[in-house]
């Protein structure tokens, strides 16, 4: 195996972390990784060794999740069988993950573009600079993105915003 590929192998588990952050279904998201993988090992001489691969690797997912979530808005009235069995065979939820399901649902309500940054930055630990090269966007874009994101996602909880000042102690 060569070096690039062992590499990307070393990245799977941060992949499949973050394609669940972006899709609904834990399946949905094993197949995003997978079409990642097939596609960063076909072009992966057009990886700069001079980053870091990670980075890399999360832009062609994402690149590979705009690509599934353009074809399935032009398909959206049709609905697979495969899905439809999924759902109605669904088993029932535990108390104890009501607070993650509820995390996750909220997640899946931002926009795209907002669900993608908050997971970058706060489920990944990408720093903006490196968050904002992943998604192609300027890092003012980025900013906006988390801020609005973050700011639906209190709303959804009903909670008062964090407040960021600091106090003088004596």
């Amino acid at each position: 195996m060569d070096e690039v590929k062992w590499l990307m192998a070393q990245e799977i588990p941060r992949l499949r972390r973050y394609a669940r952050s972006l899709t609904a279904d834990e399946d949905d998201a094993d197949d995003l990784v997978q079409d990642c993988l097939e596609r960063a090992i076909r072009k992966r001489h057009q990886w700069r060794r001079h980053g870091r691969i990670r980075s890399w690797l999360y832009s062609v997912l994402y690149s590979v999740f705009l690509n599934r979530v353009r074809r399935e808005q032009r398909f959206r009235g049709h609905v697979s069988l495969d899905r439809i069995d999924g759902v109605l065979s669904e088993p029932s939820r535990q108390e104890q993950g009501a607070d993650c399901n509820s995390i996750v649902n909220a997640m899946q309500a931002l926009p795209e573009d907002q669900r993608a940054a908050l997971a970058l930055v706060t489920l990944e630990g990408l720093s903006y600079d490196e968050a904002a090269e992943v998604l192609d966007v300027p890092i003012g874009t980025l900013r906006s993105r988390l801020f609005r994101g973050r700011d639906t996602l209190r709303e959804l909880y009903d909670e008062p915003p964090v407040r960021t000042h600091l106090r003088r102690v004596k």
